[in-house]
């Protein structure tokens, strides 16, 4: 187990793996045969998550750990090799945000998002690295938006986030062919997930958020993940408007940028918030157990797109 054989058991590292995309991409990567690594903040929703994969006779490992630190998420690294085995694959899927426009937005918020969504995915990347090295071989996983979704109004933190990422793993990947590492950097470029942050995200637009577009299960988005796993691709896309939306994004930027100016702001929006003000989740994870289905099925209007890939 603790040899270099890539034919031993895989060690999957998954952040975020309490809730959402986390979560369902540490069941669909337990059924595709490896042992499981759930980092997060909420350590009894980590428990949880163990649980549900210790009954199909899966090895894990909790370790609450903020992804912002990056000596915390090395520290976990060292004892997963130490307690599981060799890290084979590393999924960054924690994420913070904060909803609203530019001008109410404040430098800490921003920062939050910031250091969890960029900063929490590059530890993770810089972690897995140093281990993956060792043997040369490994898949690192990161999560963009779809190209439909960049640039949304009301966006501004998570689209400079997942852009930083976006231009740092552009940058590792032929750092690792120069080196003749074989390590493999994938992106999975995610449309609107059915996940519980609509009902978590620091929202400053007084009313309920709405997801934008085509809205796809968790289970979709953890099925595109474990392919990232195995794939010789940089990238893997989910949806059938990914390329005719970065068609769109290179030959008419001004009459886009227009176009979401007019149009996206009010889709993006429900009812109003009730009066109680909304908990401040960005710098503090949710009590309550989360499973990673949210509740957008449950409301009238909203489609459940297939499972489509490009």
């Amino acid at each position: 187990m603790q040899g270099d054989d890539e034919h031993a058991t895989q060690i999957a590292v998954i952040t975020g793996a309490g809730a959402g995309i986390g979560r369902a991409a540490a069941r669909a990567l337990g059924r595709a045969g490896f042992d499981i690594a759930l980092l997060g903040r909420n350590e009894d929703r980590l428990k949880d998550a163990a649980q549900e994969l210790a009954a199909h006779s899966i090895r894990t490992l909790v370790i609450p750990v903020d992804v912002s630190q990056a000596d915390a998420v090395e520290q976990a690294a060292i004892q997963i090799e130490a307690e599981l085995g060799p890290i084979t694959v590393w999924a960054n899927c924690a994420g913070a945000t904060v909803v609203g426009q530019v001008a109410v937005l404040s430098a800490k918020d921003i920062q939050r998002a910031t250091e969890v969504t960029y900063l929490g995915s590059v530890n993770g990347t810089l972690a897995a690295l140093k281990h993956m090295r060792r043997r040369g071989h490994g898949a690192i996983i990161n999560l963009d938006l779809a190209p439909s979704l960049r640039g949304l109004p009301l966006q501004a933190a998570e689209n400079g986030a997942r852009a930083a990422l976006r231009g740092f793993c552009e940058s590792l990947r032929p750092e690792l062919l120069h080196d003749a590492d074989r390590i493999r950097v994938v992106m999975v470029d995610l449309p609107a997930i059915n996940t519980p942050r609509y009902g978590w995200t620091r929202n400053l637009t007084g009313k309920r958020l709405k997801p934008v577009g085509p809205v796809y299960e968790p289970e979709v988005a953890a099925e595109a993940i474990c392919r990232a796993a195995f794939t010789t691709s940089r990238s893997i896309s989910i949806g059938p408007s990914t390329t005719l939306s970065a068609i769109w994004r290179l030959l008419g930027p001004g009459c886009r940028e227009a176009r979401l100016a007019e149009h996206a702001i009010r889709p993006s929006l429900k009812k109003p918030l009730p009066t109680k003000p909304q908990r401040m989740t960005c710098f503090t994870p949710r009590p309550e157990p989360l499973a990673p289905t949210g509740l957008l099925m449950k409301k009238p209007g909203v489609w459940t797109a297939p499972s489509p890939f490009l």
